[in-house]
């Protein structure tokens, strides 16, 4: 079984920057593609972000694109979104999640594992 544990979220200003980081356990991190999600209140959850394996190929949201970077470092366990110039609708819990192949997809579906989320908020 894979755990997932997000951290990194707290409250910023528009135009502001936070890093998320998510630290997995109990698989070989290079086995697992990764990814990330978010909810907002009132939505359903969705994709923003997912890199492969060896970290070789990444994919964004259109809503994110240019703002966020994904990265992994496998030798630490750990994946990372960098987010800047956010804004008040990037604003949601942010999930980490895991698939046991090459690279996931933007469904939900789609992923094996997932972490308890953190929260995001932009403030006006």
């Amino acid at each position: 079984q894979v755990q997932l544990v997000e951290s990194g979220g707290g409250l910023v200003q528009t135009g502001g920057s936070l890093r998320l980081s998510c630290a997995a356990s109990g698989r070989t991190f290079s086995t697992l593609a990764m990814g990330w999600f978010r909810q907002a209140p009132g939505k359903e959850r969705e994709f923003v972000s997912r890199i492969s394996r060896s970290g070789g190929s990444i994919s964004y949201a259109d809503s994110v694109k240019g703002r966020f970077t994904i990265s992994r470092d496998n030798a630490k366990n750990t994946v990372y979104l960098q987010m800047n110039s956010l804004k008040p609708e990037d604003t949601a819990v942010y999930y980490c999640a895991a698939f046991r192949g090459v690279v996931g997809g933007i469904r939900v579906q789609s992923w094996d594992y997932w972490g308890q989320g953190t929260q995001v908020t932009v403030s006006s």
